[in-house]
């Protein structure tokens, strides 16, 4: 199993139990303010919680939290830009291209502050992936990309998935979207995960 939560809460959120197989994506919605991102953040082990995660069988508590964090990554709805130029935010040996989010080379050298908030999105996706996780934590990664451009990034991501055989637990509200991306699909309703038939009950 690539990842693993047991007993994983805080207040007014768990206990939750959840894994994810490696390649797979699970997708979770809920209505605002359920938990959704409050749990991404738990499992990025960002915020204080009890319960236990495990990575490929190794406890969170047997990795460095920086070394976590690579590995167990978390896109937020709203990236942190902390330099003065695209590059500024990326590894000097980044191999990836940002043709891939259909931004020209150029814009390695833009100015954050020219960015639009799809393009920082796009942008920091790739940021994440230049890490290489094992496990992709996505909140609404999409939101606020029009439609050819949240395809792209579908595409970017379900590639990353398959030749990294990476763990991806994806936040969205968009019905369409967790039919297309998902292998199995939870809600998170009154801080507690259900499945979706448990939820329609």
């Amino acid at each position: 199993m690539r990842l693993r939560a047991e007993g994983l809460r805080c207040e007014g959120l768990g206990p939750i139990d959840l894994a994810v197989e490696a390649g797979d994506c699970l997708c979770l919605s809920g209505p605002s303010g359920a938990g959704k991102t409050r749990l991404l953040r738990m499992l990025a082990d960002l915020d204080p919680h009890q319960g236990s995660c495990y990575l490929d069988g190794v406890a969170s508590a047997r990795i460095p939290p920086p070394q976590w964090r690579k590995q167990v990554a978390l896109l937020p709805a709203e990236s942190r830009w902390w330099g003065v130029s695209v590059a500024d935010h990326f590894p000097t040996d980044c191999l990836l291209e940002l043709s891939s989010i259909d931004l020209p080379d150029k814009a390695w050298q833009w100015h954050v502050d020219r960015l639009s908030s799809g393009e920082r999105q796009r942008l920091a996706l790739l940021r994440v992936l230049a890490n290489q996780p094992k496990v992709l934590l996505l909140d609404e990664p999409t939101a606020n990309l029009d439609t050819r451009n949240a395809e792209r990034i579908e595409a970017l991501i379900a590639d990353y998935q398959c030749n990294h055989q990476a763990a991806v637990i994806w936040v969205s509200h968009d019905a369409a979207q967790i039919a297309r991306v998902s292998q199995r699909q939870l809600r998170i309703e009154q801080g507690r995960l259900l499945t979706t038939s448990e939820a329609a009950a």
